[in-house]
């Protein structure tokens, strides 16, 4: 992020869409991240995504979308690096100064666009309530957030890989240079593969490019019915508020999109799968989706989104299975990696630690996936934690949750970004009570 994008990336990006389609937490306790497939209240509970669960890419219930037209040329988008002091200590008339201090870490899933039905009483309404926002909601805790002076920044500015004075790797925390009186935050959204489930519960089904070469969502609203939006998903929404605040995002800074790769990415289905025969109309089609989602990734790393990994199966990185999360890490360079390129961030599904605990001891798992290139080491917790290992070139981080639990549990918690009374959708949520704090 350290550039200005070009216009011949722009052109390029027009002419493969016209080839081819479209201050720290008890280390010990996190609260769990929330499995891919919600089934229920409590994530133990809920079936463990992986291989055997992969549909076959023939089986997506979306009907298909229409190849997209040909897009305009994009406008120049700026990314800037925040560790740089502008020339001068100024930019357009704003002053900038050194900040060394917590940089707050909130992350979501993807958004519900059609709380009707969501929210319908069946099997998954609970768990989305328990970790998804609405629309309405996410919308409300952009426009607090701005309002409190929070900024966008980029996690692989936070923290760099250096040569310390033995010779050894390590990760420094960088100095940011942020306008005067902002407080630096990232945002990152796990689960941007657009799952099966999500498909039936009032989430967007994908993203496309639209006629104006942005990035819009599609899907069917509650009456079947196609929709392209930029209003119904948290991707192009947050777009959308970065055109309309761009002092929201000084650097051009987006989010991290926390990706599996067992339902594909982004709305496409490009996995494959284990528990059919793989055939050459299979791999086809994979292959057509691959292609149609390369202009999608191109866009989006353009204006400011970047990539981590969740695992390719949502596996669990504490189980002790060192040789499954082996195979699991290599598909995901495979299957996902090779889309949206090098990353050196990890998110932990299910919160789960490595090894049992990343930060009492680095153990063989830990050291294997550091070993892959991964340096930031992302979990869920009740603070913006972060801890550099003196052991090995590493970072490891917890990030703040945003959802129904915490909409209704921890009010007091979240009041320096947001007070869950002005944002939560009670009349279209489950009832299910709300915590003492919201008597304060």
């Amino acid at each position: 992020m350290k550039k200005a994008i070009s216009l011949l990336l722009a052109l390029t990006l027009l002419t493969l869409a016209a080839c081819g389609g479209q201050e720290r937490t008890a280390p010990d306790g996190p609260e769990e991240n929330p499995p891919a497939q919600v089934g229920g209240t409590d994530p133990a509970d809920a079936p463990e995504p992986g291989p055997a669960d992969s549909p076959a890419p023939e089986e997506e219930p979306a009907p298909e979308k229409p190849e997209e037209p040909s897009v305009p040329a994009r406008e120049e988008y700026l990314i800037l690096d925040p560790t740089v002091m502008p020339e001068g200590g100024t930019r357009d008339g704003v002053t900038y100064e050194a900040y060394d201090g917590i940089v707050e870490h909130l992350f979501f899933h993807p958004i519900i666009a059609y709380t009707e039905l969501a929210f319908d009483g069946d099997a998954q309404a609970n768990g989305l309530d328990d970790y998804m926002v609405t629309v309405d909601e996410f919308n409300k805790i952009l426009d607090s957030l701005y309002e409190k002076d929070y900024i966008l920044v980029d996690i692989g500015d936070v923290w760099s890989e250096t040569t310390g004075e033995d010779g050894a790797p390590k990760m420094v925390r960088n100095t940011l240079y942020i306008p005067e009186g902002k407080k630096p935050m990232v945002f990152s959204y796990d689960d941007t593969n657009y799952y099966p489930y999500m498909l039936e519960n009032g989430f967007a089904y994908k993203l496309i490019l639209g006629e104006d070469g942005k990035i819009w969502s599609w899907g069917l609203d509650p009456q079947g019915q196609e929709v392209t939006s930029r209003d119904l998903d948290a991707i192009p929404a947050l777009d959308k508020f970065v055109e309309e605040h761009p002092d929201f995002s000084p650097f051009g800074a987006k989010a991290c999109l926390s990706l599996t790769g067992y339902e594909g990415i982004l709305g496409y289905r490009t996995q494959t799968a284990s528990d059919v025969e793989w055939t050459e109309e299979l791999e086809a089609n994979r292959q057509r989706e691959r292609e149609a989602v390369k202009p999608i990734i191109e866009e989006l790393r353009r204006t400011g989104w970047t990539f981590g990994s969740h695992t390719w199966g949502h596996i669990r990185l504490g189980s002790g299975n060192l040789a499954k999360i082996q195979a699991d890490t290599q598909k995901w360079f495979d299957e996902v990696g090779s889309l949206v390129g090098e990353t050196d961030i990890l998110f932990y599904p299910h919160g789960e630690r490595p090894d049992g605990g990343d930060w009492k001891q680095t153990g063989e798992a830990f050291k294997y996936l550091q070993s892959q290139g991964f340096r930031v080491f992302c979990s869920v917790g009740v603070e913006s934690f972060s801890f550099i290992k003196k052991d090995i070139c590493a970072v490891i981080c917890d990030r703040l949750h945003p959802d129904g639990k915490t909409l209704r549990w921890s009010r007091n918690r979240y009041l320096r970004f947001y007070d869950a009374k002005d944002i939560m959708e009670i009349g279209v949520r489950p009832d299910l009570g709300l915590g003492e704090d919201w008597n304060s």
